[in-house]
């Protein structure tokens, strides 16, 4: 059987891998969303923001 494993550019041997387990898949994929679903939220923030400065200086005229 053939060594697939990726092979050090200078000495040739062949380089550790980590293969993660189910559960450090679940676990990444949960921390991942959470990161997603947070940048979404200060999206939305800076959106809403914005939106209520720019009413508040059409409405006085500005």
């Amino acid at each position: 059987m053939k060594d697939e494993r990726p092979k050090h550019p200078e000495t040739g041997e062949p380089l550790e891998t980590h293969r993660p387990s189910d559960a450090e898949k679940a676990a990444r994929n949960r921390r991942n969303l959470f990161i997603a679903l947070g940048l979404v939220a200060f999206a939305v923030l800076v959106f809403a923001v914005t939106v209520m400065r720019l009413s508040a200086n059409i409405s006085a005229g500005g």
